[in-house]
């Protein structure tokens, strides 16, 4: 009994430490490729200004709505459901660079916890936002090196890609055997669920590709055509608030 909880215990504060370390490090990443992005520019403004942390506040909560509508898709198991939260986190990536992206999608699963919770041991939750991250932050490097419609098209398939493939891998690697280990699920029970809906799945293995590796590209594909389509018009509203807060910081300096 006491192995058993001292196991417990060290399952979750190593699950606890190893998602912490994941939102540093990809915010670390998005903060410093964004700065030197910056400074070979010549851009001055500041990475997070008042203006954007109050944007990525707001893309965060129309982020957490869309996470919480989630619905599962007829080729998974019920605890793998596909939302439409990285929309708003894309455009506000393309709008605010790769640190209000990162953010975004941190503050979309505090504010789904809080309201909501988690039903998946905490797995699910940063299934997603790590997931989310792998597709929503090298799509903002690229497009935040050259601004375009060609490069937005380049970014959004890039993401997805490697959103795909990544999540396939991590689920595979981490994500699946932490859950089975939280959850106190065997990893069998687990391809079981997969193999009642597909019966080609047996394995880990055909299990993410047969059910992550559709849901990532469906979510990269459907969340990236829906951002090519919205961020055109709503680009001018964006950039019209930035350009006023560029010139009010300029005449403070000039006083």
């Amino acid at each position: 009994m006491n192995n058993g909880l001292w196991n417990s215990v060290k399952d979750n504060v190593t699950f606890v430490v190893v998602s912490v370390s994941v939102a540093v490090a990809l915010f670390a990443v998005a903060y410093l490729v964004e700065k030197l992005t910056k400074k070979k520019n010549g851009d001055e403004e500041r990475i997070l200004s008042t203006r954007k942390i109050a944007m990525i506040g707001v893309f965060a909560a129309i982020a957490m709505v869309l996470h919480i509508f989630d619905f599962p898709v007829p080729f998974a198991p019920p605890f793998y459901k596909l939302d439409f939260s990285e929309i708003p986190a894309l455009i506000g990536a393309f709008a605010f660079g790769p640190v209000a992206g990162v953010m975004i999608e941190f503050c979309k699963i505090l504010l789904k916890l809080l309201v909501k919770g988690t039903s998946t041991a905490f797995v699910g939750d940063l299934a997603n936002f790590v997931i989310g991250c792998s597709f929503i932050l090298p799509a903002s490097i690229i497009y935040m090196v050259k601004k375009s419609k060609k490069s937005a098209l380049v970014a959004s398939v890039t993401g997805t890609l490697i959103m795909t493939v990544f999540g396939t891998m991590f689920n595979a690697i981490y994500l699946l055997p932490a859950f089975s280990a939280l959850y106190g699920m065997p990893l069998e029970a687990i391809v079981e669920m997969g193999t009642k809906i597909n019966a080609s799945i047996n394995s880990v293995t055909t299990l993410v590709m047969f059910a992550v590796a559709p849901l990532n590209l469906l979510k990269g594909v459907s969340v990236s055509l829906v951002t090519m389509l919205v961020y055109k018009k709503l680009s001018p509203i964006l950039k019209a608030g930035m350009a006023g807060q560029k010139r009010k910081a300029t005449e403070e300096q000039k006083a």
